[in-house]
């Protein structure tokens, strides 16, 4: 039987506290709501089951992927409820000394069909004291991963790689046509970047952006952007959450995809040019025209 032409996407906006429970207890709610409102496609926020920054605390509450508590539910719901559910990510423990920051994307059948490690690890320091240091905790993935849906092909990221356009164009080169950016972006950065850096790697590769993210002041004393934001391949907000928990829903139609790289063939055309040293352009010069080099 043939997938269906188009396809519903919901995502759930959280706001997750330090309680890994209090954190299942909602989602699973939420992922309820969703199925309940024709979702096809659910995808969660990035640190689903905690947000705690306290290395210690966090740690108490992390297990491996195979004990995880709230990953062995969402596989359990997924079957149920035989829906698809992107665990936009997980702290995970990999190691008595660093955690694993992961999505896992679980298929009707309640089966985990792709796992991705968060690449690009958030250490910053942003005005007014606000500082991050991901790696401290977080051992950085190293593979880029694209998963077959139903509909067609997602590309695997997580908050801040939003911020790196080469791994977006690897994912559509690679034939996604979803990007799914599950996020936790910190208010500072969101009110600056977020729609712009969603739009944009929606526009540039073609593809159609899932973006779940945390909203609002959480029990660590963190405060997320929230906005979670379905956007289509032409840059068009489909669907937009604000700061509060809740879902978001959109009706997606793949095709769209295909007909806005037949509008603008950018991945058709790819990369036709080769970095130059600016000593090398003058000597360049010197040679062809005869221009002097300093």
């Amino acid at each position: 039987m043939s997938a269906p032409s188009t396809f519903k996407v919901a995502l759930v906006a959280m706001r997750s506290g330090r309680d890994p429970h209090v954190n299942l207890d909602a989602v699973l709610a939420a992922i309820g709501e969703a199925k309940h409102a024709g979702a096809d496609y659910v995808q969660t926020p990035e640190m689903t089951n905690i947000m705690e920054v306290k290395r210690d605390r966090l740690f108490a509450n992390l297990c491996a992927d195979e004990h995880d508590p709230t990953l062995a539910a969402m596989c359990e719901v997924a079957r149920k409820l035989a829906i698809t559910i992107h665990l936009g990510s997980l702290a995970i423990k990999a190691s008595p000394e660093k955690a694993v920051n992961r999505s896992f994307l679980i298929d009707r059948r309640g089966e985990i069909v792709a796992r991705y490690d968060k690449i690009h690890m958030f250490d910053v320091d942003l005005a007014g004291g606000e500082s991050y240091r991901e790696s401290n905790t977080y051992r950085p993935g190293e593979l880029a991963v694209v998963a077959d849906l139903p509909w067609g092909r997602l590309g695997l990221t997580v908050c801040y790689d939003l911020r790196f356009p080469a791994l977006y164009r690897s994912l559509a080169e690679a034939g996604a046509s979803f990007l799914a950016i599950p996020s936790a972006f910190t208010r500072q950065t969101g009110e600056a970047h977020w729609h712009v850096l969603i739009r944009a790697r929606a526009i540039e590769n073609g593809c159609f952006v899932f973006a779940a993210a945390q909203g609002g002041k959480h029990e660590n004393g963190r405060e997320t952007y929230g906005h979670s934001l379905i956007v289509d391949p032409w840059g068009r907000v489909l669907a937009e959450g604000g700061t509060e928990p809740g879902i978001v829903l959109a009706e997606i139609d793949p095709a769209e995809a295909a007909a806005a790289r037949a509008k603008i063939p950018s991945l058709r055309h790819g990369r036709r040019f080769e970095l130059v040293e600016p000593i090398a352009e003058l000597a360049y010069l010197h040679a062809v025209r005869g221009a002097p080099v300093p």
